[in-house]
């Protein structure tokens, strides 16, 4: 290693003391994540990183880079274990050994970033410039469709209040992990860097920032059409409730007040299985459902589950009525291990025998009409974490002039899940230029503007409602054209442009 970088014997001087600090690192970096937001703080918890990428061998930066991103996941994602033991009634044993299987899972993710960004640079500082943002976003990318893919504590949802956010619209939420991670990079080769190059190597640093700022005036979209009155309803029941037979008549009662307490709502939004029943078990509520609807000239979503009387299949689902018909959309990308079980059959039958859930739930179609109400409005949905894909759900524009997200975050209680969720849905609202409408059962139900600005909320845990005017929207950002295609493909050019570079000095060295 070059003699230049005084840090690296602190660095391999104690392994065991260097990897509890990435680890502790890691998990600092939580608080730039809702609902703490502290943004700045990013960049700044990447260089010791950053560092260790650069000065250390491939080996070992993988070993600081799965510390890292363990600590990082383990203090992001522990509220898995508030819906697998808590909620979900799983033995403890099994929800520990399920919440460390996810961080040891991530935290390899993160230790591919730390080989593969060691390899490539060799050591050269001017080179982990380009190398390192390319191959964390790179990793970003696998991480979130991989094995279906899990995407949360992408480094972009937590600039969704920074200057950085303008970025979003052109380059989506890789764009703004891209920009958190060039910006750290540069501001390490500033510091250790050539003297003659620090100036613009600090200059390039902020240029993100700046540019971020802004874009930030731009509107890439337009008003689609007047206001639309709409009314979110939050039903407040804890999880450990929601499914009790003496809770269903109460939980039925209050939805249908809260739809005709709201006689000049346009639209109505309930949260993901809004009823805790199949559809076909209460067509009589939803006749008069149909019946108020039609009275007051309004459109109602809620969610609820479908059973297929033919397949037996059975499908989560959100309905729209509108006074004379329905229509349906049923969630396409499901969750592992709480809405499907991916395990061999005779791991299913243990489950069973143990009274744990088993069954599983089918996806809907990968592409869906559209939910269209009376007035012209076209609704595209996401149910509960589909969200977080946002490549998936840009099939629904530019035809879609508001999105809807119904979820239950009940499952994760009183835990910061619900508000990184909310970062998420505020994210696929600013990258696309329309505004969302978010029902779930206990919080957090708010209206997001197409800038990804909040609007009222109401209180989490609280049975409640809350009504705005909605301006749909129509037009195409950038990133709502070209989607992640323009970011990944330049990540991926200079992820391979290097290691190409790399294998042919290896293989010429080899011949000499």
């Amino acid at each position: 290693m070059p003699e230049e970088f005084s840090l690296t014997k602190v660095f391999h001087g104690c392994p065991r003391r260097t990897k509890l600090m990435f680890f502790l690192s890691g998990a600092v970096l939580v608080v730039s994540f809702a609902p703490f937001g502290w943004y700045l703080l990013a960049p700044f918890l990447l260089l010791p990183l950053l560092y260790g990428f650069l000065v250390s061998s491939p080996r070992t930066a993988a070993a600081y880079g799965f510390w890292f991103g363990a600590g990082l996941f383990l203090a992001g994602t522990y509220w898995f274990y508030i819906s697998i033991h808590v909620f979900g009634q799983a033995p403890l044993i099994l929800a520990i050994f399920l919440l460390l299987a996810l961080v040891v899972i991530m935290g390899l993710y993160y230790a591919a970033a730390g080989w593969l960004t060691a390899r490539l640079c060799d050591g050269k500082a001017m080179r982990l410039l380009l190398v390192a943002p390319s191959v964390w976003v790179a990793i970003e990318w696998l991480r979130g469709w991989f094995l279906s893919g899990f995407p949360w504590m992408s480094l972009g949802y937590g600039q969704i209040d920074s200057p950085l956010a303008g970025i979003a619209p052109v380059l989506g939420v890789y764009g703004l992990s891209l920009a958190v991670v060039f910006g750290a990079t540069a501001m390490l080769v500033a510091g250790i860097g050539r003297q003659r190059l620090r100036w613009r190597l600090a200059v390039a640093a902020v240029l993100p920032w700046v540019c971020g700022f802004l874009l930030q005036d731009i509107q890439w979209t337009e008003a689609a059409g007047p206001a639309v009155r709409t009314t979110i309803v939050q039903g407040g029941v804890s999880q450990d409730r929601k499914w009790l037979p003496e809770q269903f008549r109460p939980t039925l009662a209050f939805y249908r007040d809260s739809l005709v307490r709201h006689p000049d709502s346009q639209l109505l939004v309930w949260p993901e299985v809004a009823i805790p029943s199949y559809i076909n078990l209460v067509e009589d509520y939803i006749g008069t459902l149909q019946t108020d609807l039609k009275s007051q000239s309004q459109s109602l979503l809620f969610g609820i589950l479908e059973r297929d009387a033919e397949s037996q299949r059975v499908y989560n689902s959100v309905v729209l009525l509108d006074g004379v018909g329905r229509q349906i959309y049923r969630k396409r990308h499901l969750v592992p291990f709480g809405e499907y079980f991916p395990v061999p059959d005779f791991v299913r039958e243990w489950m069973r025998l143990m009274s744990l859930p088993n069954s599983d739930i089918s996806p809907g179609d990968a592409v869906q009409p559209l939910l269209r109400t009376p007035d012209g409005q076209q609704l595209a949905v996401a149910i509960c974490y589909e969200d977080a894909y946002a490549a998936e759900q840009l099939y629904a524009l530019p035809d879609a002039t508001m999105l809807i997200n119904v979820s239950n975050d009940a499952w994760f209680g009183d835990s910061i899940a619900p508000h990184q969720h909310l970062e998420i849905a505020r994210m696929r609202a600013l990258e696309v230029g329309r505004p969302v409408v978010r029902a779930t059962n206990t919080g957090i139900s708010t209206f997001i503007a197409a800038d990804g600005s909040l609007g009222t909320a109401v209180r989490q845990f609280a049975a409640g409602t809350v009504t705005e005017d909605v301006v749909p929207h129509q037009g195409l950002t950038p990133y709502a054209k070209a989607g992640n295609v323009p970011i990944i493909a330049l990540v991926l050019i200079v992820v391979a442009g290097f290691a190409w570079r790399d294998y042919a000095g290896r293989r010429n060295q080899s011949d000499y």
